[in-house]
């Protein structure tokens, strides 16, 4: 088996929750020591893995520019649809191999080695979601699974995992399984009801998500913003 050698970082997003920041740079380009928060993310993985992905959206022609200067190995405009577009509707989707995807808002730190392995030893599956424990205050996708077959994901009702942002697919055998029908849920769901989603027993090592100022703030030892009403 080759393993995985392809990560895409879905980064089209708006980042409400960012404002006033996202009014002059997408949400990927925040600040993040002396670099970005995609840009670092960048690094990581090519560390790690030959080639690196992104979809970009809201002020793509900027982040476009950005994640090319900083290594990325393509570029997917997905503005105006759904995260998971691009499986189906890319040069991506004929890719028979798995592509470790990520969103640009979280740090995390992850052993490759022992993914791909769990991967494997799971069949090699269309797509294995990525773990983590729940975290106070963070909403979730929350995972319920029989020896590692998913049988429900569920925001409502809390289990001891949720989704972290990151899963393993197999672009080929996600459009040969399902339809494009809306977002990563319908993906999930289509697998679920044919028993072809699996969980990884693999956790990251470091898994921080980024979704307001005052959590990058903190990231870059800045002091929060005062809350506003």
């Amino acid at each position: 088996m080759r393993g995985i050698r392809h990560a895409l970082i879905m980064a089209a997003g708006r980042g409400q929750r960012m404002m006033p920041l996202t009014e002059h740079v997408p949400k990927p380009m925040a600040p993040f020591g002396a670099t970005t928060l995609i840009a670092q993310g960048i690094e990581k993985l090519k560390s790690h893995l030959e080639s690196v992905h992104i979809t970009v959206g809201y002020k793509k022609a900027m982040l476009a520019q950005h994640v090319i200067e900083h290594g990325a190995s393509s570029v997917f405009n997905t503005e105006g649809h759904s995260n998971s577009w691009w499986i189906y509707n890319t040069l991506l989707r004929t890719l028979d191999e798995p592509v470790c995807v990520l969103t640009c808002d979280n740090i995390i730190e992850l052993d490759f080695d022992r993914l791909d392995s769990d991967y494997q030893s799971l069949g090699n599956p269309p797509c294995m979601l990525v773990p983590v424990r729940p975290v106070a205050g963070l909403e979730g996708d929350y995972i319920f699974h029989e020896a590692q077959v998913v049988t429900e994901v569920n925001r409502h009702r809390p289990a001891d995992i949720y989704c972290s942002g990151i899963q393993v697919l197999n672009p080929r055998r996600v459009n040969e399984l399902t339809r494009d029908e809306g977002d990563f849920y319908s993906v999930w769901s289509q697998l679920i009801d044919q028993r072809m989603l699996r969980v990884s027993s693999v956790y990251p090592k470091t898994w921080i998500s980024v979704d307001t100022v005052d959590q990058l703030n903190l990231l870059n030892g800045q002091p929060a913003t005062e809350a506003r009403p």
